[in-house]
């Protein structure tokens, strides 16, 4: 049976380094959870300390309001699934899934039956007598992932297990991971430093930076929504520009430049007049034949759906912003030297304090729980 995740306020030091300075997230029962970030913030670290493998210098960690501090790894029931595989060489691939079961001394029937429906759901069943190095990396990452679920742990623990794999087969994988874990309903928590990855195989999303988790949301409320400026730039692109912002009317005006001015709905009450930071993804410009604001072509990469424009803007000095341009909607396409006039969707600008550390769009929480 799966368990419910409480984690308060956990502290991880290296000598007198503080890794994790204090922590704190709730995982729901039954729910597919991602550590995102980048190399060194923690996430690897932090599943290490719920699965046991690394000690705790302050706070708990609980399944189902248990608090689990000092419960040994072999008895946290636990399923871990590694970045190397880490599957026995010398045992077949039925030996390999059937390994948890038999340390657990279960009876052979059962076995049989257990091991039997796990092989058909990660669809391996005609590869069972065959042994490790016969089977291709995405054969073996299947073995893993059946061999930690067959044991029917409370948790699952992934530690990157697509980063050896290329493209194709990470994009293949992350679909069977998702498909299983919905099959078994086993509450997961799954570390990558793949955006897109983590944006199409979570329920929810924790975004860490130096030990602190920045944002917890679901895919669409992260990348739409994101709490500040770190995570509007980490998961996904976004152009960010400074502007001022101007109380008018019962709205905002949004001052990027001399002339440049976007009109504002959606933030918080009582801002009153302030330098912020203006973040528009790349896909959120349109063309507007009726105005907008007038960019010169740097440069454009073709990548078959979409063109990424270089921009810069043609009446005011200020950094290059990207365009994204959907091919099958374009009217027309540009080249280098081209002029373009282009509108933002006001509906979906992030506004920022000045130091990004904080979102001004009314609404926008930095833990969704």
């Amino acid at each position: 049976m799966s368990v419910a995740i409480t984690i308060d306020n956990a502290v991880k030091k290296y000598g007198g380094t503080s890794i994790i300075p204090g922590l704190s997230a709730r995982i729901r029962n039954g729910e597919f959870f991602t550590l995102l970030g980048p190399s060194g913030c923690g996430k690897t670290t932090l599943l290490r300390m719920i699965a046991g493998f690394a000690t705790m210098e302050g706070g708990t960690i609980a399944f189902d309001g248990n608090v689990i501090n000092n419960i040994p790894t072999h008895k946290r029931n636990i399923g871990m699934v590694f970045q190397n595989y880490a599957i026995f060489p010398h045992l077949t691939v039925r030996q390999n899934v059937e390994y948890g079961l038999k340390l657990r001394r279960t009876e052979k029937t059962e076995l049989k039956r257990r091991v039997d429906e796990m092989l058909e759901i990660v669809k391996i069943t005609e590869l069972q007598h065959r042994l490790p190095e016969s089977l291709s990396g995405g054969q073996q990452q299947r073995v893993a992932l059946a061999r930690a679920v067959v044991i029917h742990p409370s948790v699952l623990l992934m530690d990157e297990p697509l980063s050896n794999l290329d493209a194709k087969l990470r994009v293949e994988m992350r679909s069977a991971i998702r498909e299983i874990q919905e099959k078994v309903g086993i509450t997961t928590v799954y570390v990558t430093h793949d955006q897109e990855e983590a944006l199409a195989i979570s329920d929810r999303i924790a975004v860490m930076k130096d030990g602190v988790i920045q944002q917890i949301g679901t895919p669409e409320r992260i990348y739409s929504r994101p709490h500040d400026v770190f995570v509007a730039t980490f998961v996904g692109h976004s152009n960010c520009l400074p502007g001022r912002l101007v109380p008018e009317g019962t709205g905002y005006a949004l001052h990027l430049g001399e002339g440049c001015v976007l009109q504002m709905g959606k933030l918080r009450e009582g801002l009153g007049k302030c330098e912020a930071l203006v973040c528009i993804r790349p896909e959120e410009f349109m063309p507007s034949p009726d105005g907008g604001i007038r960019f010169k072509v740097k440069g454009k990469v073709f990548l078959g759906k979409y063109i990424i424009y270089e921009l810069a803007f043609a009446d005011m000095d200020g950094p290059t912003v990207q365009w994204s341009q959907d091919i099958g909607q374009a009217v027309k396409t540009y080249g280098v030297g081209d002029f373009v006039a282009l509108q933002p969707n006001l509906e979906k600008i992030n506004l920022f304090t000045l130091n990004g550390v904080e979102s001004l769009v009314k609404g926008v929480s930095r833990y969704d729980e």
